[in-house]
């Protein structure tokens, strides 16, 4: 008789090989870190013995569970922002966060609390796609658990990287020091498509053939990002992705939520596999992948359940339910995805999605022992019919939990023996979980409060424009009037455009804390029409206000950046009290006056419909003596136009005619 490591005994086994063999009163062996024979209870207790014997009796021994896309270090941002789209969410919430907060240690504590929560799932692979992939694989080699881990690459600045050359070389010493691990597979990760350019994507592909390791990305997750490339590249993201010569890496790709059927046929022939992530794309509005579509040309599907702060948790069990009902609702067709699929997803196909079906994703001798039991007597599973053989995979499909794991082992070893976690202090990782959570809390409750943090945190590219401006605003009743200036001897006309500007205006209860404009300038040529579209947003914040001579001085901090995002973003992002649209046509004139730089504006309000033109000429200042000398040469001006007091405002366009109602 052989002695043995591990003898599971007495269960189901569900072996979900090729053959999807299922044993009842079956029985495993397993020897150091791999399984050594497979079969009844009777054979196996013939033929082995072992020091730790599992009565595995009215449960189920399969494959350990295969989570295919995920960002584990987020457990620490569980819940931090919810109910938000997609790009607000990243771009306004968890972006900023990370910039603050994500560090070597926060990863490593990040993952253990993933992998505890993963391993009470039944989870024994995952794959990872974060920063400091270095200390999220030591973390997750500590807790034993198989990984595939990739650093990602970002064409702007990243929590451990200062540019992408940084990133890469980081990435390349990751791969060479994880490369022959057991447990961890290395790989490189550019973030997705959108947020890398071609030259960064290609470096990623060249990284990825020289160790051979797998290349992951985000694609097509959301209509617009789909939409959005088009528009930029006029091709669809797939087709773009194979001419830069993306797929000649293996690729593993998170989502394709907006990929049509061509596309699908161009990542079977390149060989690219897919992460499919149910909950998240519903939880964030991203649409649903047409997965059945995606098995039926032939392509690989896994299952993965996307980050916690996301999702907003790790449990496959939810992921494989949801990925069956989601693909028979969007077929309007229940034999869509059957149970036995959605299991095969979960494990052995996740495995091929990984390239590890030759060492995991099944029971089978020779394989890698990453096995689990689960309880099948729980009052949600009960009863059982035996007379369908694919009963089994419903069973574990749609009424277990991940709550009914009992036992877990990996690569060997026992990670969780009869609920009991090894090697993982609960009470310790939460309370240092919810340390970290205080700290996030503060940062964000402050920033949002304050526009200026909310307006930072979205751009790098935020510059201070003056911080003291002299202006008149008035009624012009002669717009002819504007050739006796422009004609005058004492005015140079150094430039002029025509424009025709759309305003949105996020005004705030709290004066303190300023107004943010997002503006649109379409520049008009001679005949009226489009030649180029600017858009910008403005921060203002007042501080004083001082008038010389019927024209006001502003004291304030301004800073313009370029608006990147739809207007629907900030709308959704500033959450203002108020929102004021203004639409006007807009001459502008920068002009040297007795050799000193003013503008003029010359505008007609088009909607709101406000009858009349205006003129505003304004320049920089920068004390009290110089703001005199200016105004009084505005007042000149103003006699040159003819516009007398009685035609000058202080009202603002968005104060006239009850625009604040």
């Amino acid at each position: 008789m052989q002695t043995v490591d591990i003898i599971l005994t007495g269960g189901t086994v569900i072996t979900m090989n090729e053959h999807f063999d299922v044993i009842p009163n079956g029985a495993i062996v397993i020897g150091d870190t791999k399984i050594i024979a497979i079969g009844t209870a009777d054979e196996i207790a013939a033929a082995y013995q072992a020091p730790q014997t599992l009565n595995c009796q009215g449960q189920y021994i399969l494959p350990g569970l295969i989570n295919t896309h995920t960002h584990v270090p987020m457990t620490l941002m569980r819940g931090l922002a919810d109910d938000l789209r997609l790009d607000v969410w990243l771009m306004g919430y968890i972006m900023p966060t990370e910039r603050e907060f994500v560090s070597p240690e926060f990863c490593r504590l990040g993952t253990r609390l993933a992998c505890a929560e993963m391993i009470r799932g039944g989870v024994t692979t995952f794959t990872d796609m974060y920063y400091f992939e270095d200390d999220i694989a030591e973390a997750t080699a500590e807790v034993g658990l198989r990984a595939v881990l990739g650093e990602t690459i970002l064409k702007f600045h990243a929590p451990d990287a200062e540019t992408y050359e940084e990133s890469l070389a980081y990435c390349r010493n990751f791969i060479q020091k994880w490369h022959q691990h057991p447990l961890i597979t290395p790989a490189v990760a550019p973030h997705a498509p959108y947020s890398n350019t071609p030259e960064t994507l290609q470096k990623c592909v060249d990284l990825s053939l020289e160790f051979n390791v797998p290349l992951m990305i985000h694609i097509a997750e959301t209509k617009q990002e789909a939409d959005d490339h088009v528009r930029l590249h006029q091709q669809s993201l797939v087709h773009w992705l194979n001419r830069i010569g993306l797929f000649r890496a293996k690729v593993i790709a998170a989502h394709c939520v907006w990929i049509d059927e061509t596309e699908m046929r161009v990542m079977r022939e390149k060989g690219a596999a897919i992460a499919h992530n149910p909950a998240a794309n519903l939880k964030l509005s991203s649409g649903i992948a047409q997965v059945t579509k995606m098995l039926e040309i032939g392509v690989t599907v896994g299952i993965g359940t996307d980050g916690p702060a996301s999702n907003n948790d790790l449990d496959m069990f939810e992921e494989m339910r949801l990925a069956a009902m989601l693909a028979k609702t969007q077929t309007y067709d229940p034999t869509a995805l059957p149970a036995k699929q959605a299991l095969l997803m979960a494990t052995r196909q996740g495995a091929k999605v990984l390239g590890l079906d030759k060492v995991t994703g099944s029971l089978e001798v020779g394989k890698y022992a990453d096995v689990i039991v689960m309880n099948c007597n729980t009052l949600h599973t009960m009863p059982h019919y035996e007379f369908n053989p694919e009963s089994v995979y419903s069973q574990i499909v749609y009424t277990a939990k991940s709550s009914d794991v009992n036992h877990v082992i990996c690569h060997g070893a026992l990670l969780l023996q009869d609920k009991q976690l090894y090697g993982l202090d609960e009470i310790a990782l939460k309370q240092e979980a919810q340390a970290y959570a205080d700290r996030i809390g503060k940062f964000v409750a402050t920033h949002q409060q304050d526009v200026m943090s909310k307006l930072l945190a979205i751009t790098d590219k935020l510059q201070r424009s003056e911080s003291f401006e002299i202006q008149v605003k008035a009624a012009l009743q002669d717009p002819e009037a504007l050739d006796k200036l422009f004609n005058h001897p004492d005015v140079e006309i150094l430039r002029a455009v025509h424009y025709r500007q759309y305003d949105t205006y996020f005004m705030f209860n709290d004066r303190s804390k300023g107004r943010v404009r997002y503006r649109e300038d379409d520049k008009l040529d001679e005949k009226g029409e489009v030649r180029e579209v600017r858009t910008r947003l403005t921060y203002t914040s007042y501080r004083k206000e001082r008038d010389f001579n019927s024209t006001v001085v502003l004291s304030h901090s301004r800073f313009i950046a370029p608006a990147d995002r739809p207007l629907r973003f900030y709308t959704e992002y500033f959450k203002a009290d108020k929102l004021i649209k203004v639409q006007k046509e807009r001459r502008r004139w920068r002009i040297h006056y007795q050799g000193v730089l003013y503008f003029v504006n010359f505008d007609r309000i088009l909607d709101p419909e406000i009858p009349g033109t205006f003129l505003e000429i304004k320049t920089r200042t920068w004390s009290a003596s110089d703001a005199e000398v200016k105004a009084d040469r505005i007042q000149e001006m103003l006699k040159i136009l003819g516009v007398g007091q009685g035609d000058i405002t202080t009202v603002d366009y968005i104060e006239m005619q009850g625009m604040t109602s």
